[in-house]
Parts: C-alpha cells; sequence; structure tokens
C-alpha cells in the first residue's frame, strides 16, 4: 500500500484514482484545483487544504491538470507541492503540457532530492474508465521502475521514452497523429457523401483496408451519428496543437498540416465548440462544403 497524492480528480483524473483505490492504496487529495467529490471521499480519499499539506502526506504525488500554468502553480506556489516534498518522494505529471516546461520543472524538483516523471496518457474518458490509456514517460528509469505498477492500475501501453520532457514530446506529436487523422477521415466521408454514396458503407468498406484506423473506427461513426459529445474536447485538443506549433518554431520546423488542423478547430471554436468532441473538427468541412456527411 502506498500514499498516493492526487491533484486534479476532474473528468480524466477521477477515475484514474479510482483506480488507484481500488488497487489498495490510500489517496490524498487537495481543495486547490478542485473540489474533491463526496463519494471519492467516501470511497476513502483524505482531503487536505494544500498541494504542500497533500505532498507531505504522500509518497507518491500525481498530477492531472489542463496546462502548464496550472502545474506549475500546483508545484511552485507558496501552498505548492515542492513545499511539502522531501528527498525521495517522486512527482508524476500526468497532465498534457509544454516539454520545454516540463524539464525546468523535472530540474527544480530534483533540487528538492526527488524524483520527476513527465507521463501523459491518450485514451481520452474511455480509456480512464476503462484502465487502458497510453502512458508515455520521461523521466529516471529507477523512478519508473518505482511507479509502474500504479500506471499498470492506469493503462495498457505503458513505455518509458526516455528523460525528462519526452513523454510530453511523445504526447505532443501523438496529438498531431490524432489530428491529421481526423481531419483526413472528415474529408474523406465528407467526399463520399457529396458524391452521393452512403457514408455508413464507404467507411464499412474502408475498415477492410489499407486506410483503416481507430479514428475512422470510432470517430468516422461519430461524424455519420453525428454524436460530438466529448470524449475529448476541441479546447483542449486546440492547446495541445500550441504546444507542437510553439516546439516547432522553436526548433526550426514547419508543421504545414499541424497549422492547418488548428485553424479548423478555431473555426470550430468561433461557432461555440471549444467543448465539442475533436472529431466534430468535421463540421468545419462540412461548413466551407455547404453539406453534411449526413443529416441530423
Amino acid at each position: 500500500m502506498t500514499d498516493i497524492g492526487f491533484i486534479g480528480l476532474g473528468i480524466m483524473g477521477r477515475p484514474m484514482a479510482e483506480h488507484l483505490l481500488a488497487g489498495g492504496h490510500r489517496l490524498h487529495g487537495s481543495r486547490h484545483h478542485k473540489p474533491v467529490s463526496d463519494e471519492l471521499v467516501e470511497k476513502g480519499v483524505a482531503v487536505h487544504a494544500t498541494p504542500r499539506d497533500v505532498a507531505a502526506a504522500s509518497d507518491i504525488v500525481i498530477l492531472m491538470l489542463p496546462d502548464t500554468p496550472q502545474v506549475e502553480d500546483v508545484l511552485f506556489s507558496a501552498d505548492g507541492v515542492a513545499a511539502g516534498l522531501s528527498p525521495g518522494k517522486i512527482v508524476v505529471d500526468m497532465s498534457s503540457i509544454s516539454p520545454m516546461a516540463t524539464k525546468d520543472f523535472a530540474g527544480r524538483i530534483e533540487e528538492t532530492g526527488c524524483s520527476y516523471l513527465d507521463a501523459p496518457v491518450s485514451g481520452g474518458e474511455v480509456g480512464a474508465k476503462a484502465a487502458s490509456l497510453t502512458i508515455m514517460v520521461g523521466g529516471p528509469e529507477t523512478a519508473f521502475a518505482r511507479v509502474k505498477p500504479l500506471f499498470e492500475l492506469m493503462g495498457k501501453n505503458i513505455t518509458l521514452v526516455g528523460g525528462n520532457g519526452d513523454g510530453q514530446t511523445t504526447k505532443v506529436a501523438n496529438q498531431i497523429i490524432v489530428a491529421l487523422t481526423i481531419e483526413a477521415v472528415g474529408e474523406a466521408l465528407l467526399f463520399a457523401s457529396k458524391a452521393g454514396a452512403d457514408p455508413v458503407k464507404v467507411r464499412q468498406a474502408l475498415m477492410g483496408g489499407f486506410a483503416a484506423s481507430r479514428i475512422l473506427e470510432v470517430h468516422g461513426e461519430r461524424m455519420i451519428r453525428r454524436t460530438f459529445d466529448p470524449g475529448f474536447r476541441i479546447g483542449l485538443h486546440q492547446k495541445d496543437l500550441n504546444l507542437a506549433l510553439q516546439g516547432a518554431r522553436a526548433l526550426g520546423l514547419s508543421l504545414p498540416n499541424t497549422a492547418t488542423a488548428q485553424e479548423l478547430f478555431n473555426a470550430c471554436v468561433a461557432h461555440g465548440g471549444r467543448d465539442w468532441d475533436h472529431s466534430a473538427m468535421v463540421r468545419a468541412l462540412e461548413q466551407m462544403a455547404n453539406h453534411a456527411i449526413a443529416e441530423t
């Protein structure tokens, strides 16, 4: 049994924390970022006033927060996690944030005598609930070995990619592939529908060929059925593509199709779609075509 701090008990964090509880561990939460639900308290989560108190009570502290500024605040504010650490503890950031900021955060945590892992995830709310998340980890092997049994309670495909920041870099790469594949599936089904073919049967045929993908399977069905409740929100995917484009500028790279996908997300947000599922990117394509893949 391990004392685990878990800060960020939202759509993703809550089911992840529940798997840790089910695995027999003690959990500590904080009122700092998001209130701990009564249900989690009833299941045994101890509630503390600040992240500092959570860190003091825990051997391993896990963060699952929206973006880089929130992670920095929880870690390094006056009552933040860093202030409550003692040597030998581990901080695990499972948020999706800037790889460059992650390297800085890791260095500052290491100065306290503790280890830092960046371990962003892929799989969305469905994967969090099913404990089937893909977990991409950056950091020291010794810390990874200690935390891996906890990762195994939350996910299936768990990879130590390299040093600190490499987990976040892998997540950004993942989000580029997902966004561009959503765009490709949207274009393909829109083309087929506009040409008069049945998009249901077109998708069925494509699933048996080289174009088959998880995006075509899941999000292609969403596009046809018009089920755009998240899932994974466009606003969060925008944040991840911003990280990709900012990183590309810093590295002197051009990511033209990533930029196009971001502009399509921007168009969706302009029409009130920040909280749509990211498969709803197709709505921006449909507006330009004056044609919907399927009628609502």
